[in-house]
């Protein structure tokens, strides 16, 4: 299958982060690394904000969104017209909804654009009119490893902050009726409610994103960058829409879930290793072996095996499940290896026992052969 095992691997774990009626994720693609990193912004006077200053500044221009249906999201001042980027999904079959501030204050909105393709939205807030919003990140992208704070109200909590780093970029997915494309993997979490919200850089204090989608089973979220939306959200800006596309949405008192099985765990597992390998993480890559693994491999002999190793790219790979929530994958990659200071693309089958320790999912062992 491809370095696009995405599909269906995401199509079974991911859950929009969008309220007590928000809808849950389905998958496709895989990576294309961006690059560019935002610059580091600072006060008047030259010194660099600090990060109580970026999350204090932050708060007070991201608002929790409340549709009367029940659904609940969160949503950011982007400009001085009193509009506010939410997702698509968060008003998604209402024209009309109740902001709530950071100052306790309840004003009512406008949806004045939303997205049939894109989960993307714009409300409008009179009442905020005039306020100076929070500034955006236009022509950069983030980087793997770089710091960011993901601000919303998960489970109803106002202004809460997680904070965490890009660990993937360009992973896409759909949830119909949208498409999920060059999103950023983070590894702030995304609970209900989230969804709207953004990703700040946490150096800066600029948007780089907009919260989407979460892991259901673990510290891992999804966001869409601000750059490749934010065009859309000014056109609406500008010129409001008359009449609000029909949109399905899912009504009542609790989410979508899809549960996620052992072999789409497992092979989101191995992926998710070669990912980090890829991107040079080996201390992440280590914390997914098993303990047996890593008593009989150092973090250091670990690491030094795969310095020479660059580009790993997953062929083809098959996921057989066994019994007490255990799977085994077996998979063919290719990889360029550091050969006499030369690298050379080499071939293995490699196989990987997976099991839990300890509630979390680990490459319990792990082998391969060349393929000549």
């Amino acid at each position: 299958m491809k370095k696009q095992m995405w599909i269906g691997i995401l199509a079974s774990v991911l859950i929009l982060g969008g309220g007590a009626a928000g809808a849950y994720a389905i998958h496709t693609e895989v990576p294309s690394r961006l690059k560019g990193k935002p610059m580091l912004a600072s006060s008047g006077q030259g010194t660099p904000k600090s990060l109580k200053d970026i999350i204090f500044e932050t708060q007070k221009l991201v608002v929790m969104i409340e549709t009367e249906s029940g659904k609940q999201g969160s949503g950011f001042l982007y400009n001085s017209e009193g509009d506010l980027i939410t997702n698509a999904h968060v008003v998604a079959g209402t024209d009309s909804v109740t902001i709530k501030t950071a100052d306790a204050r309840e004003l009512k909105g406008e949806v004045i654009g939303i997205s049939t393709e894109t989960d993307v939205a714009v409300v409008r807030v009179p009442g905020l009119s005039g306020t100076e919003p929070l500034q955006i990140v236009r022509g950069e992208k983030a980087e793997v490893g770089d710091e960011v704070l993901a601000v919303g109200s998960p489970l109803g909590f106002q202004n809460t902050v997680t904070t965490g780093i890009i660990s993937g970029v360009g992973r896409s997915f759909e949830i119909e009726p949208y498409l999920y494309s060059d999103l950023y993997q983070i590894s702030a979490p995304i609970a209900p409610g989230n969804s709207g919200g953004p990703l700040v850089d946490k150096k800066t204090g600029e948007v780089i994103g907009i919260n989407s989608a979460g892991y259901e089973q673990g510290s891992i979220g999804f966001s869409i960058p601000i750059g490749n939306v934010i065009g859309l959200a000014e056109g609406w800006s500008k010129e409001p829409m008359k009449e609000l596309p029909e949109l399905e949405t899912e009504s009542g008192a609790g989410n979508i879930e899809v549960e996620s099985g052992m072999g789409e765990m497992a092979e989101y597992l191995v992926s998710h290793f070669y990912d980090s390998l890829n991107n040079a993480d080996y201390v992440y890559a280590y914390s997914l072996l098993g303990g047996n693994w890593k008593d009989g491999t150092s973090y250091e002999q670990f690491r030094e095996g795969y310095l020479g190793t660059r580009n790993v790219v997953i062929d083809d790979m098959h996921v057989s499940e066994g019994k007490d929530d255990r799977a085994t994958v077996i998979a063919v990659i290719s990889a360029d290896e550091r050969t006499d200071g030369e690298y050379v693309l080499s071939k293995y089958q490699v196989t990987y026992e997976i099991a839990y320790e300890n509630d979390q999912l680990k490459l319990i062992s792990g082998k391969g052969k060349v393929i000549e």
